[in-house]
């Protein structure tokens, strides 16, 4: 009996070998997961290699999330979405954009295309909205009109914005607003900080009728005893974040309120874990209203010089500080500030010191009373003082005995 060759299949094994797969045969779902982690341009690139890829190209749940890339080439490197690929987003996908953020550099050019994009979202149902300046001033350069009107286009298109980021932007008190009565139900986050155009009353008015918004974050010139009040209503949910700006930009000229504490005292009790954080950059004689008496913050940054009387108010008056970071001080030891403050502050659990001056016997002691809670110290080692109790060579295992871990103080980079 004659048997074929080894090289040749008969019909059912033939059968049975399985169908050859190609990069062009891979299921869509398997084609869309590589989409997803492919920059724009390489997706764009390989949509071009066969029909398959191209329909998962323009499959909607690839364009939910998108970022415009704004930059003029001759100012800036960073790269730039090509307008032809942003005119057939306009058409084929702009319905099904969700995730939206414009990436601009400083140029008032990018900003206003921004704004001309924006315009044509008009039937969308976006979700979040960022709009970030990698450099001052873009969007405050253009036309306060052309910028509201393009927002509002989203604002009343979209009408189930939860998420919202236009920090340094021209936004006003009537476009917001368009945005409460649109997406009063949805907005949960709100990112405004350095919007000079908007008054107090304009975000009193975002708070009173979103009762769903969980993280703020503002210029102080905006807050208010009434804002707080609005935010500890019954109706409003628990607060979550809350981030404040304290931003002099002319010393002497501002002039700063102060808010009650019974205000402070309504917030927490309606939202116990909120996190309060406030980023300070004013000069030393401008603190005056400030920490005199109790106040819920939880994370305290200081972007330039505190002196040793605001320090201590902070130890005396911010229980539920967390987080502290002091860019400089001055010439005059902070020991008896920082063990107050590791003292009466029972939360904190981290802490940063720039240009300041502490003994090691002082800095020992603040770690002694802090413990292994201390999570993050940060300290340059130009800020401890040599004294009769410890040198600079025996801190570091002190320190690193009390926190249960290897602790090095910073350096000075010498380059």
């Amino acid at each position: 009996k004659s048997v074929p060759p080894a090289h040749v299949q008969t019909g059912s094994s033939a059968s049975q070998r399985p169908t050859e797969e190609t990069w062009g045969s891979l299921p869509h779902h398997v084609v869309l997961h590589i989409f997803q982690h492919l920059s724009l341009v390489d997706r764009a690139r390989a949509s071009s290699v066969c029909r398959r890829w191209n329909e998962v190209f323009h499959i909607p749940e690839l364009w939910r999330r998108f970022e415009f890339e704004l930059n003029q080439p001759a100012t800036s490197y960073l790269r730039s979405t090509h307008p032809d690929l942003i005119q057939q987003i306009i058409k084929r996908h702009a319905q099904h954009l969700q995730y939206v953020s414009f990436k601009v550099d400083s140029c008032t050019e990018s900003a206003e295309a921004a704004c001309n994009i924006l315009s044509q979202l008009v039937n969308c149902t976006i979700k979040t909205l960022g709009l970030i300046s990698t450099a001052r001033p873009s969007f405050m350069d253009v036309s306060q009109s052309h910028f509201v009107s393009a927002l509002t286009v989203v604002f009343v298109n979209s009408k189930s914005l939860s998420s919202i980021k236009i920090d340094d932007t021209p936004v006003d008190d009537p476009s917001l607003k368009v945005l409460v009565a649109n997406n009063s139900d949805t907005l949960k986050l709100l990112k405004m900080s350095s919007c000079p155009h908007v008054s107090p009353a304009g975000i009193l008015c975002v708070a009173d009728q979103c009762h769903g918004l969980r993280e703020l974050a503002l210029n102080y010139h905006l807050l208010s005893d009434e804002l707080l009040l609005a935010l500890s209503s019954e109706k409003h949910v628990h607060l979550e974040h809350l981030r404040i700006d304290v931003v002099s930009e002319n010393p002497g000229q501002t002039q700063f309120h102060a808010i009650k504490k019974s205000s402070w005292d309504a917030l927490i009790h309606h939202s116990p874990q909120v996190s309060i954080v406030m980023y300070f950059f004013l000069y030393e004689e401008e603190f005056e209203p400030f920490f005199c008496e109790e106040t819920p913050v939880t994370h305290l940054y200081f972007g330039r010089a505190v002196s040793k009387d605001m320090l201590g108010r902070i130890g005396m008056n911010c229980p539920r500080l967390v987080e502290l970071v002091v860019c400089a001080n001055g010439l005059e030891p902070l020991d008896e500030e920082l063990i107050r403050i590791a003292e009466r502050c029972t939360s904190l659990t981290a802490i940063g010191l720039g240009e300041c001056e502490v003994t090691c016997s002082g800095f020992m002691e603040f770690v002694k009373m802090c413990g292994g809670r201390l999570s993050q110290l940060s300290i340059m080692e130009e800020v401890l003082i040599p004294d009769n109790t410890y040198s600079i060579e025996q801190i570091h295992s002190e320190v690193s005995k009390h926190l249960g871990r290897i602790w090095f103080p910073d350096m000075m980079p010498t380059w």
